[in-house]
């Protein structure tokens, strides 16, 4: 009996504690510092980055955009080199990781935006 008593006494604990874990990202496995995953900007523009390739949608009709590839500078800083399918140009984007949600861009041309991440 007394083993029975403690098993829920652990399993009351483990689910009490688990509610206070902050939940930043898109599931299991998630690392705060990390862009990997879904990213909107403030027109519903989608942005998605996974395993260095980097790929802009529509939201509407998810109409490819644009494609690239990404590489971090530092834990914080990452450079994209993007291809515009729309303009047919070539561009490079430095983005800092400002927080968990929040990514802040500077165009090569000096345009900048800011993306939040798209919680799943």
């Amino acid at each position: 009996m007394r083993q029975w008593i403690r098993l829920v006494a652990l399993t009351t604990v483990a689910a009490g504690l688990s509610a206070c874990v902050p939940s930043y990202g898109p599931g299991p496995g998630y690392d705060r510092n990390s862009i990997e995953g879904q990213w909107v900007d403030p027109n519903g523009i989608q942005s998605s980055f996974f395993s260095g390739r980097f790929e802009t949608r529509t939201t509407d009709t998810n109409t490819l955009l644009a494609t690239g590839k990404y590489t971090y500078v530092n834990p914080r800083l990452v450079q994209i080199d993007i291809r515009s399918l729309v303009r047919n140009t070539n561009s490079r984007v430095n983005c800092s990781l400002v927080s968990p949600t929040r990514l802040n861009c500077t165009s090569s041309s000096g345009g900048q935006f800011s993306l939040t991440r798209r919680l799943v």
